[in-house]
């Protein structure tokens, strides 16, 4: 009897497991946003004979606003990271290990941020001074990639 419990147990934390190791690309998300961040370090300068640096993926929080202005925010001037935004937080999510993420969203325009401490990053904006926004349509993902830049010499 213990012996046919021990079994049982073994295969379905097998079977576990394996549910649980899905790549991000093949759930049965149907529309959001997915995504990757990424972290940029050091020296970013082209150097003769050597190959540039690969940025890595890393883990981190992932703050999504409605689209936010520049207006809309206060800097830290030190900084330059983010101390308050005035927009609806929708959501907050946080990439694995590699820096993947997904999350679900209504169709909408968004801005995303990255916690850091107790702190907001962003470097991406569009013309109009809007704080990397992604546009989600019905039915549809919304692919981006979030780098992680402020490590980083040009």
């Amino acid at each position: 009897m213990l012996k046919n419990l021990f079994g049982f147990v073994l295969i379905a934390a097998a079977i576990y497991a394996c549910g649980s190791t899905k790549n991000l690309k093949t759930t049965t998300m149907t529309q959001g946003i997915l995504g990757n961040v990424i972290e940029i370090v050091g020296n970013q300068m082209p150097m003769k004979g050597e190959a540039p640096s690969k940025p890595k993926g890393i883990k981190a929080e992932i703050v999504v606003y409605e689209k936010t202005n520049i207006s809309q925010t206060v800097k830290d001037i030190t900084t330059g990271f983010f101390v308050s935004v005035n927009a609806n937080k929708i959501a907050s999510i946080t990439s694995d290990s590699t820096g993947k993420f997904s999350v679900f969203l209504p169709a909408g325009t968004y801005s995303l941020f990255v916690k850091i401490n107790d702190k907001l990053f962003a470097n991406l904006f569009n013309q109009y001074n809007d704080i990397h926004t992604v546009t989600v349509d019905s039915g549809k993902i919304a692919e981006t990639t979030i780098r992680i830049n402020y490590k980083a010499v040009y």
